[in-house]
Formats: structure tokens, C-alpha cells, sequence
């Protein structure tokens, strides 16, 4: 069950809502039920069948279990190891790679088999935290439950927020009166509107209308169209999502930190990226960004001072690439943003020096647009519709043909209550077109427009000469076949 996408999930949450409200309006609401609620849902969330192997199926709370085991004696045995820097430190980050690589690489060296499961590059990272905290010895070795809390919190689970362990640790387990409470259900409601109208209202339209109709096409134009689509829908979706996390985090007593700030009005992709998936952005820019820059410069690893900072972006973004899956759409995304930073980094040393760009609002107006074209690019190459194939809008299938007699439907989702002409070929041999226009009470109450897009056409003598033919249906002047075609027939 994926949080969030649906209402049947919001069905569920009301188990765990109704109860947190009644019990903090008595000042109640605190970590213990936070706790139960957080192991119910995971039971609930991870209830499903997971292939290992091809043929041995694992629950998937089992699987969750494991990581959680793992993580556990991975921070345990690195918080008890003589040193917290060199070589121990290393391998506790490897260790707590180590399951989020196996379910990224599992898959690509044998496709048959599962390892992850969903969220599980979210708790890595709120794992690492916790290591890199201990390396830089701001925290002690976190309590069992509180290490498990910050890794399940079950409102930010599947996607973030990506909260930090520090911030975590001083509100989960404090106790709220009744105002507090008050404050965050204030909190929690204004997010929970604008999760609702940002993913099913906003990214749900322009899906329908935009996104879908742009992507069905191969067109250079449609391609244009379908760039500006999906960054729009992605925000919206990813930031409607994120605005649900938060509210239930506030439910709970967790203020977890914003991820979007109107991130397409930023000035430049840096500040872009201070408004983008905050969350994330600042913790590559902290614990890879910021260290590998700082050991950089103590070591005198490049003989010019702005060398350093672009191999950082390149580091950071390549893995934040990576870290979205092995994909080459995904990495060529992160080589993107880290050449963007790299640009970006040296037009504005270059700029403090000549005082060639000039604060106003004009300027601000033509940063925001420029900005805005290079973002939306680089959602076109993480979204992988570079040179794919333009999606299906066609829905049909040819549900019998006989010597006599051929019947089936097709739909257009895009233009729901239009007739679709279909071709008929014999091998590579066009026959005839025809219109599926039949009206069909099945169809309407499948949802299938107005229901008049169904065929019954009679089988053409062509066909009647006792050889064998491999028949094609398709939606006319297209290669696309309806489903259960093509058929072979051969009529005595």
C-alpha cells in the first residue's frame, strides 16, 4: 500500500487519527502512541509478498524487520568501536549502504528477484544521519526505540521529508498540553488542504489533461509540452505528498521540516535547490557537499581553489543520481544539476568581480524565467521520455474472431465519447477500416465514455480460403494493436 495515493489509504489513517485527537484534546497524544500507531501501520504497509528468488515468496514486513536489525547493530557496533574517524567510520557507512544497494543492483543482475522495499532509501539516509552524527560526536548512541522511531516514523516513511536525528530526538518524545496540541492540529489542517489540492485536484488534472495527451505524441513539440507537464505534476504531486507527511507529523507532536519552498521562482539553480526537495538537497549538501569540500581543502587536494567546489557537485549530484536507481536517465540527471552548479558557481564568482549582473526587477524576472527553462530540462531527462517512445492513449481488445464473424472495443482516453476507426490487415496486407461505434451498457459502466465503441464486422471472404492468416487489428493509421491481437484464424 503506497501512503498517501489514494482515499482508501486515507480510509485507513482514520484508525490512527481519531483516536490521536480524542486522546490530545486531553493532552494524551504522546510518543507511546506514537509508537503503537507506527508499528500498526507498518504491519498494515509492509503486509505484502516479496520474491526473493523466482519461487520463494518473503513477507515484506520481514525483509523491513532485517534492515531494521541491521541498521541497529550497524550504529551500535560503530558507537562502541574504539574510534569514531578512518576506517571503522567507513564501514558503517558501507554497512548501511549495503541493503539500499542490494535493492537497487538485486533487480538489475537478476530480474526476477526483490529486495527493497518501499522507503527504504529514505530510512538509509536518516540511517547515515545517525553514523555521521556519532563520527562527528554531537550525539551519543541513540536509544533502541528512538533509534527505530526516527528510522519508521511511519507519516514520513515511504518518501520523506528526510528529518535529521538531533531535531527528531528533542520532539518526539516531549509531551504536549492540550494548547500545544491545538497548535499542531492548526498546523496539520492547513497542510492536509493544500496536500488534497496540490495532488488530487492540481497533479491529477494536469495529469489527465496535459501530461498524458503530451506524452502519447512523438513529436518535437509534444515533447516541449510534455517537459513543462510533468514539472509542474511533479511538484505538485511530490509536494502535495510531502504536505500530508508533514500534517501527520504535527499530529504527532513532530514538526518535520518543509520540503518545497516555490521552488520555480527561483533566481538561480543554486537557490533553486534551496527550494527543491530541501530536505534532500541539504542533506547531500551537508554530508557530502560540505565534507568532501572541507577534507579538500585541509589536504590540498587541487592546486586551485575552485576546483574543489565543482568536483563537489559532481560527487554530490552524481550520487543523488545514483541514489534515484541505476538508470542512465537518473545519473545523466545528477551530472546535469552538478554541471548547472558548476556553471552557475563560476558566472557568479566572474560576476563579483565585473558587476556585469545588476539587482532589480527586471533582471530578477529574466533570472526566475532562465532558471525555470534549465529546471524543467532537467525534469525531462530525470522523468527518462528522451527518446521513448510515445505512450498508448488507446484502449481495446479484440475479444473474438472467428471465420464468420469478428467483435471486440477500443477506447481513446483522450477524447472519451469519439469514435475510434480500427484497420484490419492479413499479415502485412491492409483489408478494410472500419469505425467501432456500437453501443455497449458494459462499456459505460466500466467508465469507458459514453459506450459507443464497440465492433461487430463480418469476417471478409478474403479470409475464407482454408489457409491459415494471421490477422492484425489495429487503431487506424497506427502500428498500435489492440489487445489479443493479432489472431490467427483458418477457415475449411
Amino acid at each position: 500500500m503506497i501512503p498517501y495515493a489514494d482515499f482508501t489509504y486515507f480510509g485507513l489513517l482514520l484508525y490512527a487519527v481519531v483516536p490521536t485527537l480524542i486522546l490530545g484534546l486531553f493532552g494524551k497524544a504522546g510518543w507511546r502512541w506514537a509508537t503503537v500507531v507506527t508499528a500498526g501501520m507498518l504491519l498494515v504497509q509492509y503486509h505484502g509478498l516479496l520474491s526473493i528468488r523466482p519461487h520463494f515468496p518473503v513477507r515484506e514486513i520481514w525483509i523491513v524487520i532485517g534492515f531494521a536489525v541491521w541498521q541497529w547493530a550497524t550504529v551500535s557496533i560503530f558507537a562502541k568501536s574504539g574510534t569514531r574517524a578512518g576506517w571503522p567510520f567507513y564501514v558503517a557507512v558501507a554497512a548501511s549502504l549495503l541493503p539500499l544497494a542490494a535493492s537497487k543492483f538485486v533487480p538489475v543482475i537478476s530480474p526476477r528477484s526483490e529486495f527493497g522495499f518501499l522507503g527504504i532509501s529514505y530510512i538509509t539516509f536518516r540511517a547515515l544521519d545517525v553514523a555521521f552524527c556519532l563520527r562527528d560526536n554531537v550525539i551519543a548512541l541513540p536509544g533502541t526505540l528512538d533509534f527505530l522511531m526516527f528510522l519508521f516514523f511511519f507519516p514520513t516513511i515511504s518518501a520523506g521529508p528526510i528529518d535529521r536525528f538531533q531535531r527528531f530526538a528533542g520532539e518526539w518524545k516531549k509531551r504536549r498540553t492540550r494548547a500545544e496540541f491545538l497548535v499542531d492540529l492548526d498546523g496539520a489542517v492547513h497542510r492536509i488542504f493544500r496536500g488534497f489540492f496540490y495532488k488530487f485536484i492540481l497533479a491529477a488534472l494536469i495529469k489527465q489533461y496535459w501530461l498524458e495527451r503530451a506524452a502519447s505524441s512523438g513529436s518535437f513539440v509534444a515533447l516541449v509540452s510534455y517537459m513543462y507537464a510533468y514539472s509542474f505534476y511533479l511538484f505538485f504531486d511530490f509536494a502535495g505528498y510531502s504536505a500530508f507527511a508533514i500534517a501527520l507529523s504535527y499530529l504527532f507532536g513532530v514538526h518535520t521540516p518543509e520540503n518545497f519552498n516555490r521552488p520555480f521562482l527561483a533566481r538561480n539553480i543554486r537557490d533553486f535547490w534551496n527550494r527543491w526537495h530541501i530536505t534532500l538537497s541539504f542533506w547531500f549538501r551537508d554530508h557530502v557537499y560540505m565534507r568532501f569540500l572541507y577534507a579538500a581543502m585541509r589536504g590540498k587536494w587541487f592546486a586551485h581553489k575552485e576546483v574543489a567546489p565543482i568536483v563537489g557537485y559532481f560527487l554530490a549530484f552524481g550520487l543523488m543520481g545514483l541514489w534515484h536507481g541505476p538508470e542512465l536517465h537518473y545519473i545523466a540527471y545528477g551530472f546535469y544539476q552538478a554541471a548547472l552548479l558548476s556553471a552557475f558557481h563560476i558566472f557568479s564568482r566572474w560576476s563579483k568581480v565585473h558587476r556585469y549582473w545588476h539587482e532589480g526587477l527586471v533582471s530578477r524576472a529574466v533570472a526566475i524565467f532562465i532558471t525555470f527553462q534549465f529546471v524543467c530540462f532537467g525534469l525531462l531527462i530525470f522523468s527518462g521520455r528522451i527518446g521513448a517512445a510515445p505512450l498508448p492513449h488507446h484502449v481495446g481488445d479484440v475479444e473474438q474472431a472467428y471465420c464468420y464473424e469478428m467483435y471486440g472495443w477500443v477506447w481513446d482516453k483522450h477524447r472519451p465519447d469519439v469514435p475510434v476507426d480500427v484497420e484490419l490487415w492479413d499479415g502485412d496486407k491492409y483489408l478494410m477500416k472500419f469505425t467501432a461505434n456500437e453501443f455497449r451498457r458494459d462499456l459505460v459502466d466500466a467508465g469507458y465514455g459514453n459506450g459507443k465503441h464497440g465492433f461487430h464486422i463480418l469476417t471478409p471472404p478474403q479470409l475464407k480460403d482454408r489457409r491459415s492468416h494471421v490477422i492484425h487489428l489495429r487503431i487506424a493509421g497506427t502500428k498500435q494493436e489492440l489487445t489479443n491481437s493479432p489472431k490467427v484464424i483458418q477457415c475449411q
